[in-house]
């Protein structure tokens, strides 16, 4: 590894081969902003392949951001090139369809040879390897603040063939208090995790606020895409088994937990195709799988990816951890929702999706109105438990009305 100036980093892009070369970028919110700035302004043309893209993701003609989830930064970007896929398939797409041609990764300083991609593993060996493999270019962006997390995030410095050295505090997600309803659908959730049980808590609010339930339980483990401060919590309250690593490939969240993270010696970061692949995820007892969606239909069928029929977000892990706890002995695959969209002032449970399916056959579905347990249901009871345990009572008369005209009630059902 040498460390150069923006000026050489610049020239090595330059030399890519290809009139639109492919770069794999660290996403979340470890983005390795200089680089990306580099990046966008020495191609004219380019495919960047980034995860979760962040606000002031570059936009213009001839940058073309390619992704299996969208974040804020590339939402109804005319050039967006979205790839539905499961997290856990992404990976192959590298020696297959989408070969990169350069990665660059927002990595710690050095440690004995070595340094960590810290906050963000995910994707990234997977593509440093295949870039090592057709003689492309690997590029790190070393900041201080980047902890130095343990696992398959640590490479050697000849695997990076130049660096710039950039200080900057890691940006963390804007944190809400959360309100009634998600106090309510937390407590529902947690009263499904057991003692010695592990967990997988998805994006957002809710999972959050089920983790801060779950204080008082004892020897948990935790095995999950991401992990947060809700993490944090349970370790400092003692909630988690000390035999057992925290493993994760992706994390964001306060600086006091980077903090943790890099002094902790439980965690352990793990590749995507470890982590997500559901096989793995079925050997943990008791899994528990904490998701959310956008919507939900009376077949228990998910929307976490679409809003009026444009992209939002993506499948992310949640198909790999829905199918990973169902095969868990005593595991189970949560879908927590608010009931009630409060800004488009319309039920987040639905009669039939329009938009395409993220995940179905969960086995329990929260809301703040109650939890409808569904694994081994009818279709029937299955509509019948939505509407009646987790619909908004403002929605459900509408809902009656739609599982009648679908077929999901029949004579002598009982509402």
């Amino acid at each position: 590894m040498e460390i150069v100036t923006e000026a050489v980093v610049a020239e090595r892009l330059r030399a890519l081969p290809g009139a639109e070369p492919r770069v794999v970028v660290s996403g979340n919110y470890a983005t390795p902003w200089e680089l990306v700035r580099i990046l966008e302004s020495s191609l004219p043309r380019c495919r960047a392949f980034v995860m979760n893209v962040q606000s002031g993701w570059p936009r213009r003609d001839g940058f073309v951001t390619e992704t299996p989830f969208v974040g804020p930064g590339a939402r109804e970007d005319a050039m967006l090139d979205y790839l539905p896929m499961r997290l856990s398939l992404v990976p192959r797409l590298f020696n297959t369809t989408r070969p990169p041609d350069a990665v660059l990764v927002h990595a710690s300083t050095p440690r004995g040879g070595k340094l960590s991609l810290g906050v963000e593993v995910n994707i990234l060996p997977a593509a440093i390897e295949q870039v090592r493999r057709r003689g492309g270019l690997v590029v790190a962006q070393m900041n201080s603040h980047m902890p130095y997390t343990r696992g398959d995030g640590v490479i050697d410095l000849d695997q990076i063939d130049v660096a710039i050295e950039v200080d900057q505090p890691l940006p963390s997600p804007s944190e809400r208090d959360p309100d009634d309803a998600a106090l309510a659908i937390g407590e529902r959730v947690a009263s499904l995790a057991n003692d010695g049980g592990t967990l997988q808590m998805g994006i957002g609010q809710l999972p959050n606020a089920a983790v801060g339930h779950m204080l008082g339980k004892r020897e948990m483990g935790v095995w999950s895409e991401l992990v947060s401060d809700g993490v944090m919590r349970l370790d400092r309250a003692g909630a988690l088994d000390p035999a057992r690593n925290v493993t994760a490939s992706f994390l964001f969240g306060s600086p006091e937990f980077y903090e943790w993270a890099g002094e902790s010696t439980q965690l352990v970061m793990r590749r995507t195709e470890i982590v997500n692949d559901p096989t793995n995820i079925s050997r943990h007892q008791s899994m528990l799988s904490i998701n959310t969606a956008l919507q939900i239909d009376l077949y228990a069928q998910a929307n976490a990816s679409y809003v009026h029929g444009v992209i939002y977000s993506g499948f992310g892990g949640q198909p790999d951890f829905v199918t990973g706890a169902l095969h868990s002995a005593g595991g189970h695959a949560v879908m927590a929702l608010r009931s009630w969209h409060d800004k488009t002032d319309s039920s987040t449970l639905i009669p039939l999706l329009h938009d395409p399916v993220c995940s179905f056959q969960h086995s329990v579905v929260v809301t703040e109105q109650g939890l409808a347990s569904l694994f081994g249901r009818s279709e029937h009871a299955q509509a019948r438990l939505l509407i009646e345990q987790a619909a908004h009572p403002r929605a459900r008369e509408s809902l009656w009305k739609a599982a009648w005209s679908l077929g999901l009630l029949r004579t002598g059902d009982e509402r």
